[in-house]
């Protein structure tokens, strides 16, 4: 009798318990939603920009040459310094040269001699030929004798000039005014016997160029988006280059694009562009490897997006979390172009007005909704 009373109420118990479950279970709070920050899209102007590489060079250099035979007496300039156009280089031995001055000149002087004594005997024989006292050819040759006479003179004077000039060489100048390099002679050394013989190098570092190349692909691509309508060219002189140093620093002194050449190398399909840069502490030197972004064009209505908003699936195709009116998550693709300012500009795949999350990234899932934290975020 006593176990047929205990099985009701373990019964019962059972049924009040699983009741309690229940309503425990029913009475469980909901997860609270993602919380994240969002952007709002808008298209503005934006500069599309090519890095590009390439090597400094010197915009003038000249070769200091001897330019008359002799022996070098004297080395003037310090080595490495800077020199001004006309500055004294090396002076070599003049004697020869104002040895051949003062004979220019003698012969000059006896040119002219001659020159005023033929004009004398020609102003005699005009007299004497009107009177018959001598034949028209004594005449004519003594005024024949003025004409050659007049043609020596001006030939020792050009002589005396060439002998001037070549005592000027002797005193070796600088062409153009820069940085020089080391001495290629010495003092003893003789110069200029067979050929020109280079005596030093100078270049001009400030300001200082950049031949940078582009293949002829890209330079298309942005002829065809010109002429679309797409984008707008920049130009030569309002195009910006900004130096990248080899350890990945901004050189702080911005530059411009001279201008672009004008043939293709065939062997690399490139074409060079000239950008000059100011150099006044002289840290970039000829032949240095350097990359410059150079602004090409601009893009009216560009977007561009925070970098920290792009994530990438196991293709490797760049994604960002696109926010519906629902609150609702969902992955877009995008095609992203050059990075300006720690953005990624976006040549598809968005459009303004478009709300992207760029915080809480990691606790977004598609298909989700989420909850958006409108607090101001903090300006890149």
């Amino acid at each position: 009798m006593s176990k047929n009373l205990f099985a009701p109420f373990c019964l019962l118990a059972l049924t009040l318990a699983l009741s309690a479950c229940g309503d425990s279970a029913a009475e469980a709070p909901e997860m609270p939603l993602a919380k994240v920050r969002v952007e709002t899209l808008e298209a503005k102007p934006l500069a599309i920009t090519s890095e590009l590489s390439g090597r400094i060079a010197a915009p003038r250099i000249a070769e200091v040459r001897a330019r008359v035979a002799g022996v070098v007496m004297q080395r003037v300039f310090k080595e490495g310094h800077d020199v001004k156009q006309g500055d004294v280089l090396f002076r070599i031995d003049p004697a020869p040269f104002k040895a051949d001055l003062d004979s220019a000149q003698a012969n000059l002087s006896k040119a002219e001699a001659d020159a005023f004594k033929a004009r004398l005997q020609e102003q005699r024989y005009s007299q004497l030929v009107e009177g018959n006292a001598i034949s028209g050819q004594d005449y004519d040759n003594a005024r024949a004798a003025v004409r050659q006479t007049n043609a020596e003179v001006a030939a020792n004077k050009a002589a005396v000039e060439r002998a001037r000039l070549n005592l000027g060489y002797a005193t070796v100048t600088a062409p153009i005014s820069g940085r020089i390099g080391r001495a290629l002679v010495t003092e003893g050394a003789l110069v200029g016997q067979s050929e020109a013989t280079p005596l030093a190098l100078i270049q001009q570092l400030d300001p200082i160029h950049a031949d940078l190349t582009q293949s002829t692909r890209e330079l298309n691509d942005l002829r065809r988006a010109f002429r679309a309508g797409s984008l707008k060219q920049v130009g030569q002189d309002q195009a910006k280059a900004t130096l990248i140093e080899d350890d990945g620093s901004l050189y702080p002194l911005p530059g411009k694009l001279l201008f672009a050449e004008i043939s293709v190398d065939p062997g690399t399909g490139q074409i060079i562009l000239r950008s000059e840069f100011p150099n006044p502490d002289l840290d970039l030197l000829p032949g240095s490897f350097v990359r410059v972004r150079l602004e090409q064009a601009v893009d009216k209505q560009g977007i561009s997006v925070p970098q920290r908003a792009i994530t990438r699936d196991s293709a490797g195709i760049p994604m960002v979390l696109l926010l519906d009116a629902e609150q609702t998550v969902s992955q877009q693709p995008v095609e992203l172009g050059a990075v300006i300012n720690d953005r990624w500009i976006v040549s598809s795949g968005l459009k303004p007005g478009d709300r992207i999350v760029v915080e809480g990234l990691q606790h977004a899932r598609p298909g989700e909704k989420v909850e958006v934290d409108d607090s101001p975020l903090v300006k890149e």
